[in-house]
């Protein structure tokens, strides 16, 4: 028994979205091996939907093989059609690392630039740059600040009332 239980409505929608996938992981003549296992694993935890191809010609061992997967995995099997199988898990909820780019802090942050030579002859520079809340680095390797919002003359003359 396969550790997630979906409605059939939930399975008609992993169906669907799963349409225009390409296969993650192929299952060769060696069968289901730890490394094999550990591939689908990660697949599962970057993706959450993938489809697993299965170069076997019995149809029973390929049902066997989803069975096993779901329940070794903690997955849904989503279909079985042809040679291929489709397997969805929830995607694991993202950790908040401090470092990482969803944060909305203005703190500042250093930005190595590379500045290549005109010649192309000669190695390129690397330099490092920091930079504040109000900045960015355009693509040209500028540093420009922050527009202040404009306000046009309507809001100005309520907000002077």
């Amino acid at each position: 028994m396969a550790a997630i239980q979906l409605t059939p409505a939930q399975r008609k929608e992993h169906r669907a979205e799963a349409h225009h996938l390409d296969p993650v992981v192929m299952i060769g003549s060696e069968g289901l091996t730890p490394a094999v296992l550990k591939e689908i694993d990660s697949a599962l935890n970057a993706h959450g939907l993938i489809k697993v191809r299965v170069f076997s010609d019995d149809r029973a061992a390929r049902e066997a093989l989803l069975a096993s997967l779901s329940d070794e995995l903690e997955a849904a099997p989503i279909q079985h059609i042809g040679k291929l199988l489709v397997l969805w898990r929830p995607l694991p909820a993202k950790e908040a690392r401090p470092d990482s780019p969803d944060r909305r802090a203005s703190a500042p942050r250093v930005v190595k630039l590379l500045t290549f030579s005109k010649s192309g002859s000669q190695r390129a520079q690397v330099k490092k740059l920091t930079i504040f809340g109000n900045q960015r680095l355009t693509a040209g390797g500028i540093v420009k600040r922050s527009k202040k919002r404009l306000i046009g003359t309507k809001k100005r003359a309520q907000s002077s009332e």
